[in-house]
């Protein structure tokens, strides 16, 4: 459990729900609580008055007077007076009110009685007052009430799940009453105890156990209820419980991992114990405690130790040890984003480690099982590693995990065991040949070099041998060596040899060879040396050694043998060939074999004494090794042992036993001859000499060829070694009843756990029995026959201070584990014997698959590969063999790595299996793996091989990968900003899918492709590769880094990978994703718009934006900066210079103009406009804003003429700019004001940057110029003026313009060189290239003069001149004019005309608002385009009144003639009322002469209010003036005074000239009729503001009128000849009409060149309303007229029928339905129907007079006699049709001759030009009526078409009612004109052309259904009629 103490907030959490008065509980919250104790009253500084806040009154009573007193002192330093109000209510008394003076830190105190007459809370309050303000003092008297005080929030230790943390708190009862509180929270919260009594003023301390199942932000309301009347107080309990994430790892490891970590141990000493440390990382900032406990499960051989000794617990680790705390969290749908460590409080743990009960103990051990880990820290934990077996691996694991199971890491640990490394400096030592009775002494050396220390042991009996070794045992350190001495002392003369084992504990044992020969006088046996003994093994492995060197001699003379290389005897051929065809016989040789290696171990075994195995017959044998005496009680007379030697052998063997002198131990007889294949008996002897005492030795004896004891008899390669027999003897004489010696002992291993081994496989090891006592040691062991253990020797004795190495063999039957118990009996004696147990078993090969042999893979896209992890498990305790077998058919979808190799015991190995399908289909796979045991050092056998098979389930299936936008747009960066966004890849398919993300880099624009090709990528993605899941997404950050101005796309590709099976053919290449483009971008402003005021508003707009370079300036904005210009990204102060460097090449002049001294200002104002994407911050940095604020020591003092300049500049303000930087958001706009002021007389200029942060930097030279008043100036704009190019082969070159600009006050007269054109003229063959048309003229103030030039080149080259400009009483200058010439043949389409509004880059549209404006026009700037001479073009512009208050008028004025007469404006003035908007024509005339036109006209605009103002003053003034100049006092005072005339006053300065009499005032006078003014003085040109002439006082000034706001109309225009027209202009020809009327008439004098002497600057009214200058009379006269005919029209009873029948009229048929080819076809058949129809006509007509005339002639003679003769009726008939046919025939021809009168005069009249202009003036002004209708809503021009109804079908007989007067024409109408309009000739009318504008406005405002006077400006419909002129209706 966690205990742990966290703060607890006393701020108040909430309001008590408590019964009692709710102020008490207000107080208590929040000052009253603080322990046990009653809080003292908090003491406040009202007004240097230190006094406590309230007052309270406890424990009362009734009736009963209680008194308290109220300090105040004052703390002040000055004395303090005050007064006092008593408390309102009776209870609460205090002194009579009095003044309290408090001197400084004096305190008064004032009683204050509380007395209460029941039982309940009284409240009131005495306020105190000071000179400074008044404060209150509470008073309150409560009664005892309960009152619990807990905290309102307390916020526990963060917690881990399945965990708890605990804190404590404290309940205080603040209340005089004992208090019964209850305490209730949710879980995971426990408060103990939850209920209880609170004693009176006393406290009770709480415990919150926090124990989270869940990891969440837990916020409880706990709630304590206390009292009788149960109220409630409540607690926020905070918490936090988070589910941690160990982190394992081994301390060799740098970082730790969640999953599986591998802690190595290398290679450990046998027996000795290695130990590290398993680290635990928990990334948190808590504490915590630890605790361990032991948890015990069944699994393979574990030992756990508990030892707690080892526990080390680090702290936090350093940022070098301490991996990043992020690692990744892969969840579909979720991008791969790096995560904070999950883990941030304590974590308990568990380490699970399986092991088996003993004897199968792991070899591994860790004493610390379970605990907690601490919050930002990480502990050691030691795991100990004791290895048993040399050469074995050993592997285990370690399972660390959380409760709940939350979290597993496995700890993998692997160790090795590793023995000594012994070896002998000689395996063989040859003493040569000695003399008997001598010794010879050799040394040899035993060395270990392993650092593994280590016991030997020579088994051999030094004392009974003739080999003496001086250490036949020892200890051998590690990496030591040991210096042995190895005597020889032969007893008899024979050759000696012996092969003596060295045992070494934990290793096989060694052998040396001991090599002697002993030479007597008599005797002289063959010296034995080293390489006999190589022959005789050798011989022995070939099987000849059991003849004797004589037999073999003869064998080898008879050829039955022969020696080989080496000297080795060997069959001859034949005879080998023979005995491979006979059968095997006694008397048969074998082949010829080499020795073979035998082990050592296996040598030392299987020796065939004490073991049945033999690697090679025995020579000589003895029937035993091992013979004990038993128990000798009577010392002289022990019974000797029997002991028998049988000679192997085909030759005569002599046996010797050695007997040192002194030996208890003889055998009998010691020498003799044994014949071949017999045997001989012979007598152990044992003469003990004491009692009591144990004996035992080992006997040597040698026995030999007897052939050898003479070395004549024996050929040196014949010699045979001695064979050496050895016998153990043991015996002890204790007598009955008497004690053996207690052996004092160690034997290392008493119980010894055997590696398993493979069947028929044995296993081997040695056992240590160390006598560490003074007296012999015998032992023996008593083995069972059936048993698998042998143990070598069985039978010894061990010195004192000695020991025994003893070799242990296995040969384990059973697969179970066996137990075998073996007897080792110690001196003799069964008190003493030691049980030894040996654990063996026999294992069989056997793995575990993992998920019971089953693998599956998910779906696999075709084409790529899958890999999964597979464990496999040795669950055996041998290490194993395994190699997987995969078919021929499966092993192309199907691998795994490795295929073959080891697996030790108790290892899981991880094996990677591949899945790559072909096709889309599931796969059932059926691999299998082999699995045999590792042949061991000694265990040769394998054992048995098993075979398991693994299925393997997959699918494969079609994979591919797509986006959710195929198009990413980024939008506009920064050039060298970083933008990110999100690229989201799906998978809808059912397999995951492993990708590769490939970005292909393309940057288009405006470059060089050859120079961006090389750039760097300016993509990054976060992840190029990885994984998708299937049926899901992820999401991946990309960064772009744009370098360039440009626009960067990247085309981002996938590729499923990784395609191992597929064909190259069948791989499919990387299919675009997407695509994401982004705009490299710099800061950009855009000048929109520009608009000039005060001095320079004169000027045009074109001029203006001339003026400041605005074209120039906004394409150095629209560059890319340079490096120099991104030295300072933002504005930053660095320069120390007051003429800061700039870094920018760029330079814009921004020209004020000029103007004289004491105007007005000259106010530009520039609409900056970001067009671009992103902000843009700005600057206007004078040149004190970039130089640094210097000390006053470090300035110099020393100024050059330019700094002082700028001073003066900087010091009067001449140039401002308003505001001088901010920013502009994408698409804003922000007015930028201008301001230079005309103070001095001069030019003045100051460098001023425009900074952009992170853009341009440009340098504006602003410049103003001042003149004098009286000084004639010029303002120049440019003085390089450069002409548009002209064509060569022009016949009439368009006139050109220059400006000149008055910037002065008065009129200026300029004068033009013209020398200089003559010059150039006489150079080019006297053809005029440069004229000058107005060469002289007069420029009225601030107005400017349109210079008239026409260039004609005579050749394509480029033509210049130098032109003086002389100005009258003013200063020069000289112009350089410059024309280019081409040829129009050789450039052929380039040479194509501009259109001329893009010569010119001021804006059309006004954007810049001005401060009062009233008016704005829909455009500013109209151009006509090209236009051919006689043109009549018109636009209309709408005037918009945007006051809603004021009533304004307006006025067009041309600034020059040269504008009247081709540009005019109709109406010329007129008003609008508030919110109200008008229409304009401007209508262009263009001259006959080709021409360049740039004209400006002005609005002037009045504001109706200030107008009448102005006129109401002045009117007043007018009549004071009037009356001062007629009225006049006469006194006698005045009188006298008025001869002098110094005393004389001029009443009115304005009548000087015409009123003799002064006017004076008597001052004198009581009476007075009138009194006078004071006079009028006219006000002087001054700047408002400044340089006023003030007047003198009493004058009154004359009112000055409203000034204008003036708006300026530019109009652009280029005119070119018919012909030019014509041939350059082909399909825009009918677009036109031409004024034929200005072809006859010739042109204003104005435009012929050469005229001189134009005044400019006279404004003048083009068109003069008549309305407006009309008298009243006149007005008057005018409205009675069109009062009556309006009365008239109304009382006209056929004009109503003609109103109604309009309105009743059908559906009209419009003229989209006529046609040309119609028009021609009626027209012919008019004319051929009209002589028709005249003739019948009036042959009906006569018919019917005649019928009629017949009738009344019949009715008038009535009364005739019915007798006439009937034939003279016909004759009289017949005669009457004769003269009928005679007046049809002579009314037919003069019908026909009227035809064609009427025809021709129509033809006539078409060709008048005032026909057509009225043609044209009625289609413009229908026109223009229908779009004015249309911006004021009555027409709907975008509205769909209605149904057009087809014309009314005419019958034969409506033509056949027509009379002839239709279609005749009489005299009277010839003469008049009346126009035809049946001419067959014409085209379509004019009026059709013109139409076809109407769906324009259609097109633009498609679906509107009302144009706006806003949308017809932009539409800009013309209303030009156009192709008029051969046209008519």
């Amino acid at each position: 459990m966690l205990a742990s103490t966290c703060s607890m907030k006393s701020v108040p959490f909430q309001e008590l729900a408590l019964k009692t008065c709710q102020w008490n509980v207000h107080s208590l919250a929040s000052t009253e609580i603080s322990g046990k104790k009653k809080s003292k009253g908090i003491k406040s500084n009202f007004s240097g008055i230190e006094v406590m806040e309230h007052l309270e009154w406890l424990n009362w009573e009734l009736g009963v007077e209680s008194t308290k007193h109220l300090i105040l002192k004052n703390v002040q330093f000055k004395t303090q007076k005050l007064k006092y109000r008593p408390p309102s209510t009776k209870f609460f008394t205090t002194l009579f009110p009095q003044p309290l003076v408090l001197s400084a830190g004096i305190s008064y105190s004032l009683p204050i009685t509380f007395c209460a007459l029941e039982k309940k809370d009284y409240e009131d309050e005495i306020v105190f007052e000071t000179k400074t303000g008044s404060f209150s003092i509470r008073l309150r008297a409560a009664l005892p009430f309960h009152d619990v005080q807990i905290p309102d929030l307390v916020s526990m230790p963060a917690c881990a799940v399945f965990e708890s943390s605990e804190t404590t708190l404290y309940l205080h009862n603040n209340s005089q009453l004992p208090t019964v509180f209850r305490l209730q929270v949710q879980s995971p919260f426990f408060l103990l105890p939850s209920s209880g009594t609170l004693p009176s003023l006393g406290e009770a301390k709480i415990r919150i156990v926090f124990q989270p199942q869940v990891p969440k932000v837990f916020d409880v309301i706990a709630t304590c209820q206390f009292g009788d009347n149960e109220c409630e107080k409540y607690m926020k309990l905070a918490a936090i419980a988070k589910l941690p994430h160990l982190l394992v790892c081994s301390a060799d490891e740098p970082y730790p991992t969640s999953g599986q970590s591998i802690m190595h141990f290398g290679h450990v000493a046998v027996g000795s114990t290695a130990e590290k440390y398993m680290e635990i990382y928990n990334h948190s900032a808590c504490l915590g405690i630890f605790y361990v406990h032991l948890r015990e499960q069944t699994g393979p051989r574990f030992n756990v130790s508990s030892e707690k000794r080892h526990l080390r617990m680090c702290g936090a680790p350093s940022a070098l040890e301490c991996p990043p705390r992020f690692f990744f969290v892969h969840v579909p749908g979720v991008g791969l984003e790096p995560q904070p460590s999950a883990s941030e409080v304590n974590s308990s743990f568990r380490i699970e480690h399986y092991h088996h009960p003993a004897p199968l103990q792991s070899e591994f051990a860790c004493g610390v099982r379970e605990g907690t880990a601490l919050a930002s820290s990480r502990f050691q934990i030691p795991i100990r590693f004791t290895p048993q077996t040399v050469g074995a691996q050993s592997v285990d694991y370690f399972h660390v995990t959380r409760p709940g199971n939350s979290s597993k890491s496995v700890l993998k640990v692997i160790g090795s065991c590793k023995g000594p490394v012994v070896s002998l400096a000689h395996l063989k030592l040859n003493f040569g040949c000695v003399f008997l009775g001598e010794t010879t002494t050799y040394t040899t050396e035993i060395c270990n070099t392993s650092d593994v220390p280590t016991f030997y042991q020579f088994e051999i009996d030094c004392t009974q041998s003739v080999f003496v070794i001086d250490r036949p045992c020892g200890l051998l350190g590690a990496e030591s060596t040991e210096i042995l001495k190895v005597m020889f002392r032969p007893s008899h003369p024979i050759s000696y040899y012996r092969r003596v084992a060295c045992l070494i504990h934990y290793q096989d044992p060694l052998f040396l060879d001991l090599i002697g020969t002993c030479h007597s006088d008599q005797v002289t046996p063959s010296i034995l040396k080293s390489k006999h003994i190589e022959l005789y093994q050798t011989n022995m492995a070939r099987g000849l050694t059991f003849y004797p060197p004589d037999i073999l001699a003869m064998m080898l003379q008879e050829g039955k043998l022969q020696l080989d290389a080496d000297g080795a005897l060997m069959l001859a051929l034949e005879t080998c060939c023979k005995a491979a065809e006979q059968e095997y016989s006694e008397g048969c040789l074998k082949a010829p074999v080499l020795c073979p290696v035998i082990p050592s171990i296996i040598e030392y075994f299987d020796d065939g004494v004490r073991s049945d195995v033999t690697m090679f017959p025995l020579h000589v044998s003895v029937s035993e090794r091992e013979l004990g005496f038993g128990q000798c009680l009577e010392l002289g007379h022990v019974a000797p042992l029997p002991l028998s030697m049988i000679n192997h052998t085909k030759g005569k063997v002599s046996v010797l036993w050695v007997t040192q002198p002194g030996s208890l131990f003889t055998v009998t007889p010691q020498t003799i001859d044994i014949p071949p294949l017999k045997s001989t008996a012979f007598r152990v002897h044992f003469a003990p000499d004491k009692s009591n005492t144990l004996y035992a030795a080992e006997l040597e004896c040698f026995a030999y060829y007897k052939v050898m004891r003479d070395h004549r008899l024996v050929d040196d390669n014949m010699v045979c070694p001695p064979w050496c027999l050895t016998l153990s003897v043991q015996a002890h004489t204790f007598r009955p009843g008497h004690e053996h010696f207690v052996p004092k002992f160690i034997l290392d291993s008493p119980e010894v756990l055997l590696p398993a081994v493979n069947e028929k496989g044995t296993t081997c090891r040695t056992l240590l029995l160390k006598n560490t006592g003074d007296m012999l040691i015998t032992f023996s062991l008593d083995s069972q026959s059936e048993s698998a253990i042998r143990i070598k020797p069985s039978v010894g004795f061990v010195l004192p201070q000695a020991h025994q190495i003893l070799c242990l063999k296995a040969t384990p039957q059973n697969e179970s584990l066996t137990k075998d118990t073996l007897l080792l009996r110690l001196n003799a004696s069964a008190k003493f014997n030691q049980e030894m147990r040996f654990y063996s078993s026999v294992e069989k090969p056997l793995i575990s698959l993992d998920e019971n042999g089953y693998l599956h893979f998910k779906p696999t896209c075709v084409g790529t590969l899958t890999e999964r992890p597979y464990l496999i498990k040795n669950i055996s305790r041998m290490a194993l063999y395994f190699q997987w077998k995969i078919s021929a058919t499966d092993s192309s979808v199907l691998s795994v790595e490795p295929t073959f190799g080891v697996i030790q015991a108790n290892e899981s190995l991880a094996q990677t299996w591949s899945f790559y399908p072909k096709e889309q289909q599931k796969y059932f796979l059926k691999p299998h793996i082999g699995v045999w045991g590792v042949k061991g050092p000694h265990c040769t056998e394998q054992g048995k091989k098993i075979r398991l098979t693994l299925r393997v389930i997959g699918e494969g299936s079609k994979g591919k990968i797509t986006t959710e936008k195929e198009q990413i747009h980024v939008g506009d960066v920064l050039i060298g900003n970083t933008a990110s966004g999100d690229l989201a890849l799906l998978n809808n398919e059912p397999c995951a899918l492993n990708f590769v993300l490939s970005v292909k880099q393309d940057i288009t624009g405006p470059c060089d492709p050859d120079e961006v090709v090389n750039d760097p990528m300016a993509f990054e993605l976060d992840y190029h590769h990885g994984t998708i899941p299937a049926r899901s997404r992820i999401i991946f950050r990309f960064t772009v880094r744009p370098v360039r101005r440009l626009r960067y796309t990247w085309t981002i590709s996938s590729n499923i990978s990784p395609a191992k099976v597929l064909e190259p053919n069948a791989s499919e290449e990387n299919e675009p994703l997407c695509r994401v483009t982004v705009d490299g971008v710099y800061p950009v402003i855009f000048i929109s718009d520009a608009r000039c005021l005060g001095s320079i508003s004169g000027i045009s707009k074109q001029q203006l934006w001339r003026l400041f370079s605005l074209d120039t300036l906004n394409e150095y904005l629209q560059r890319d900066p340079t490096d120099g210009e991104l030295l300072y990204r933002v504005p930053t102060r660095h320069s120390i210079s007051r003429c800061p460097s700039v870094s920018t090449p760029v330079m814009v002049d921004f020209n004020f103009g000029a103007a004289p001294i004491c105007s007005d200002p000259s106010i530009v104002l520039l609409m900056m406009e970001n067009k671009e994407m992103m902000p843009v911050d700005w600057a206007f940095l004078f040149p004190v804003d970039q130089q640094l604020d210097l000390e006053y020591w470090a300035e110099t003092g020393e100024f050059n003429p330019t700094e002082l300049h700028e001073m003066r500049i900087a010091d009067n303000q001449l140039f401002t700019v308003k505001p001088k930087s901010g920013c502009l958001l994408p698409g804003q706009r922000e007015t930028i004001q201008l301001t230079y002021r005309h103070e001095f007389i001069g030019t003045d200029r100051i460098p001023i940057l425009l900074k952009l942060s992170h853009g341009r930097e440009i340098l504006l030279n602003f410049i103003g110029i001042t003149v004098p008043r009286d000084r004639c100036y010029i303002h120049f704009l440019v003085t390089q003026h450069r002409f548009a190019p002209v064509c060569i082969s022009t016949l009439n070159p368009p006139k050109q313009i220059y400006e000149l600009y008055n910037g002065g006050s008065v009129r200026v007269i300029y004068e033009i060189q013209l020398d200089s054109l003559k010059t150039i003229q006489e150079q080019n063959y006297n053809h005029p290239i440069f004229q000058c048309l107005n060469p002289r003229g007069e420029i009225q103030s601030g107005m400017t003069a349109y210079i008239e030039w026409i260039f004609s080149p005579l050749e394509a080259r480029s033509y210049s001149v130098n032109i003086p400009i002389h100005i009258v009483d003013g200063d020069s200058a000289l112009v350089t004019f410059t024309g280019i010439g081409y040829d129009q043949r050789i450039l052929g389409s380039s040479a194509s005309f501009n259109e001329p509004s893009s010569y010119f880059g001021a804006p059309a549209v006004q954007k810049a608002p001005v401060l009062g404006q009233l008016m704005f026009m829909s455009e500013e700037r109209i151009s006509f385009g090209n236009v051919p001479v006689f043109t009549k073009c018109s636009r209309i512009i709408f005037l918009y009144n945007v006051s809603e208050t004021e009533i304004i008028t307006y006025s067009w004025h041309s600034t020059s003639t040269h504008v009247s007469e081709v540009l005019s404006v109709a109406p010329a003035s007129g008003m609008l009322q508030p919110g109200d908007s008008t229409h304009c024509i401007a209508t262009l005339r263009s001259h006959k002469n080709p021409c360049f036109y740039d004209l400006d006209l002005i609005c002037e605009v009045y504001s109706k209010r200030q107008v009448t103002q102005y006129q109401k003053e002045l009117q007043d003034w007018e009549e004071e003036k009037e009356r001062q100049q007629v009225e006049f006092t006469i006194t006698e005072w005045s009188l006298l005074h008025n001869q002098h005339p110094a005393r004389q006053k001029q009443c009115c300065r304005d009548t000087q000239a015409t009123c003799s009499r002064v006017t004076c005032k008597d001052t004198g006078a009581k009476i007075m009729k009138y009194k006078t003014l004071p006079p009028i003085k006219e006000p002087t040109d001054t700047w408002e503001g400044q340089h006023v002439e003030k007047p003198p006082p009493g004058m009154w000034q004359r009112p000055r009128p409203a000034k204008p706001f003036l708006l300026h109309l530019g109009v652009t225009a280029r005119s070119h000849s018919m012909e030019e027209y014509h041939k350059n202009f082909p399909s825009d020809v009918p677009k036109h009409y031409i004024m034929r009327n200005l072809i006859s008439e010739p042109l204003s004098v104005i435009s012929q060149p050469g005229s001189s002497g134009r005044v400019w600057g006279k404004w003048e009214n083009i068109h003069v309303d008549s309305l407006r200058s009309a008298s009243k009379e006149d007005m008057r006269l005018v409205t009675d007229i069109l009062t009556t005919v309006l009365r008239c029209l109304q009382e006209d009873v056929h004009f109503q029928r003609v109103l109604v029948a309009g309105m009743a009229e059908p559906i009209p048929y419009y003229t989209q339905f006529w046609s040309e080819e119609g028009e021609e076809l009626a027209v012919k058949k008019q004319k051929i129907e009209e002589p028709e129809a005249l003739s019948t006509d009036a042959g009906q007509r006569q018919e019917v007079d005649n019928v009629q005339l017949t009738i009344d002639k019949s009715e008038g003679s009535s009364t005739v006699s019915e007798s006439t003769d009937l034939h003279q009726d016909f004759d009289a008939a017949a005669a009457e049709m004769d003269e009928e046919w005679l007046a049809e025939k002579r009314q037919d021809s003069l019908s026909a001759i009227r035809v064609e009168e009427q025809l021709a005069r129509r033809q006539r009249l078409k060709m008048h030009p005032e026909f057509c202009d009225l043609l044209e003036w009625i289609l413009e002004n229908t026109l223009q009526n229908i779009v004015i209708e249309a911006s004021r809503g009555e027409v709907v021009l975008t509205a769909r078409p209605r149904i057009i109804a087809l014309p009314p079908m005419l019958s034969r007989t409506t033509i056949d009612s027509m009379s002839i007067e239709d279609f005749s024409v009489s005299k009277r109408e010839l003469d008049l004109d009346i126009p035809d309009i049946s001419d067959s000739s014409i085209q379509r009318p004019a009026s059709v052309a013109v139409m076809n504008l109407l769906p324009i406005t259609h097109d633009r405002f498609p679906g509107t259904s009302l144009l706006f006077p806003s949308e017809l400006s932009k539409s800009r419909i013309s209303v030009t009629a156009s192709g008029t002129t051969n046209r008519t209706i």
